[in-house]
C-alpha cells in the first residue's frame, strides 16, 4: 500500500513528521480515515484518539482539538496536544 507524509503541529514545534499508510482522526462528526492519494480535505478534530499506521505497525494517540488539512499526499494536523497511548 502506498504511503503519505503525515504532519503534526502543535504550537511549540513540529512534534510528527513521517511517510505513513494511514491514519484515522477524530473528526467533528465521527471518525474519519485517510489513505495515500486522498481527495484535498479540510476539517477540524475533536479532542480523541488518533491511530497511525504504517504497514503492520500501528501508533495510538491522544490528541486535543484541532485541524486535519490534506492535500498533495501530505496531511497536516495542527492541534494543541499530542501524547501516546
Amino acid at each position: 500500500m502506498p504511503d503519505f507524509r503525515l504532519q503534526i503541529v502543535t504550537a511549540e514545534r513540529m512534534v510528527f513528521d513521517e511517510d505513513v499508510t494511514s491514519i484515522i482522526a477524530p473528526g467533528t462528526v465521527g471518525y474519519l480515515g485517510v489513505l495515500a492519494h486522498h481527495a484535498p480535505l479540510l476539517t477540524t478534530l475533536e479532542p480523541g484518539r488518533l491511530t497511525v499506521r504504517r504497514g503492520d505497525h500501528v501508533r495510538q494517540y491522544r490528541i486535543s482539538a484541532g485541524f486535519l488539512e490534506v492535500r498533495n499526499n501530505v496531511a497536516t494536523i495542527l492541534c494543541d496536544s499530542l501524547e501516546s497511548v
